[in-house]
């Protein structure tokens, strides 16, 4: 006979199987793999498509219902008993020969997550589990394709632009073996969410260096695109005099060094120019024309602001001096977006009684729970990326401290779900 203390007796903490979330990682690291270990699953294409099917069946493992929706995005989701949802998750899609961490071990550990809570019928939320469509943005297509659709962000307009191969968003979300035409319907009824948390490696270099375990996010940063066409007068190299040149090429070289001056005015927190490309790109020819690609990442929208103005005051000096002209293009703007404080609050308090070192940070990278955490209450979890490198092969984190950031995440989830508000003042801080 049952004691009926014992059937009345909490159940026990759920603890995340760790050795499967390594193994899982291991094995989906396997498809689209590269001899030099790095991976590229770029969204759409069916190295994608195959991670999917294989996170897909983990899902089905742990009992969720599984559908990709008419945005690509995978969903994996279990009911509550209130009606209210809690969601967990990131994206698989990788950069051309990048990491193996990146985007996937937030969705493998969410899996986890469900599987761990899978034998506890009271839950008050349901929870969605989500591998987020094309995060990183694709053969020149808008990234986090697949989190703005879930908030209705994708217009009929973008869905219609072709990508670098000429192929439009709604082809490659159809190629996907998505239901394109039901691709308004992927949007949530986002008042039904409490939270959403994601867990990610930071790709940055702060919690390595520290010898930290665990990072609560405060804020995700904004992004500025930028594009800069340079128009000078390409001629012979060797009987063009040095004071009759519009050289496109030096007149880049000083906007490089404009945009990466930035930060140190306190502008902006990084500005970046990554891409480049010379005309005629010919040894013995001035340079004609020149275009290069920039972004300005900060925590705060109005500082994002003041660098556009600040750029095209400092550009337009170059090009008189050059003698070239200069035609800027501001491209995609991603709003920053702040942690919710509630959210947070969880976060700070799963980490600090974790018996892991932690501490806050903000996140220099663009998440898709920014774009979520616009309509839902949000936080983030990292966990430190080795020797701070991201979106390379030699992207790692060590296998405990890949445990430990699936474990505060099962702990957060378990706290969201005992509330529905969590309370902002509980804030326990590093």
């Amino acid at each position: 006979m049952t004691d009926p203390a014992e059937a009345t007796a909490p159940l026990p903490a759920p603890r995340v199987d760790g050795e499967r979330l390594v193994a899982r990682l291991t094995e989906l690291r396997g498809i689209g793999a590269a001899a030099d270990g790095g991976v590229t699953r770029e969204a759409y294409g069916s190295a994608d498509v195959a991670g999917r099917d294989l996170v897909a069946g983990w899902m089905a493992e742990a009992g969720l219902a599984v559908e990709v929706d008419g945005a690509a995005n995978l969903i994996g989701r279990r009911a509550g008993t209130t009606g209210r949802w809690l969601a967990s998750g990131s994206h698989l899609d990788t950069v051309v020969d990048g990491g193996w961490l990146d985007g996937a071990y937030g969705v493998v550990a969410a899996v986890e997550v469900a599987a761990a809570l899978a034998g506890r019928p009271d839950a008050r939320h349901g929870l969605a589990v989500v591998a987020y469509a094309n995060e990183e943005g694709a053969r020149g297509t808008q990234g986090m394709a697949g989190s703005r659709a879930l908030v209705g962000q994708v217009d009929e307009e973008e869905l219609a632009t072709p990508d670098d191969d000429g192929v439009t968003l709604r082809d490659r979300i159809a190629a996907a073996g998505a239901e394109v035409a039901r691709h308004d319907d992927a949007a949530w009824d986002l008042a039904a969410f409490d939270a959403v948390v994601e867990l990610h490696i930071e790709q940055g270099p702060v919690l390595d260096a520290t010898g930290t375990t665990l990072g609560a996010v405060t804020a995700i940063t904004g992004r500025q695109a930028l594009d800069v066409e340079v128009l000078g007068a390409a001629n012979h190299a060797g009987a063009t005099p040095m004071e009759l040149r519009h050289d496109a090429l030096a007149a880049a070289a000083e906007v490089v060094l404009a945009i990466e001056a930035l930060p140190a005015t306190g502008a902006v927190r990084v500005a970046t120019v990554g891409h480049v490309t010379v005309g005629p790109n010919v040894r013995n020819v001035v340079p004609g024309r020149v275009a290069l690609s920039a972004e300005l990442r900060d925590e705060d929208a109005g500082r994002l602001d003041a660098a556009m103005a600040l750029v095209e005051a400092e550009l337009a000096p170059i090009a008189e001096k050059r003698g070239v002209a200069l035609r800027t293009s501001w491209g995609q703007r991603v709003q920053p977006t702040a942690c919710d404080p509630a959210v947070l609050a969880v976060v700070r308090r799963v980490c600090a009684e974790s018996g892991r070192t932690w501490t806050e940070l903000p996140s220099g990278a663009g998440h898709d729970a920014q774009i979520l955490g616009r309509e839902i209450p949000m936080a983030m979890v990292f966990v430190p990326s080795r020797g701070g490198l991201s979106h390379t092969p030699h992207e790692d984190t060590a296998p405990d401290d890949l445990v430990a950031g699936a474990q505060a995440l099962l702990d957060a989830i378990v706290a969201l779900d005992d509330v529905d508000q969590p309370d902002p003042t509980t804030e326990d801080r590093p």
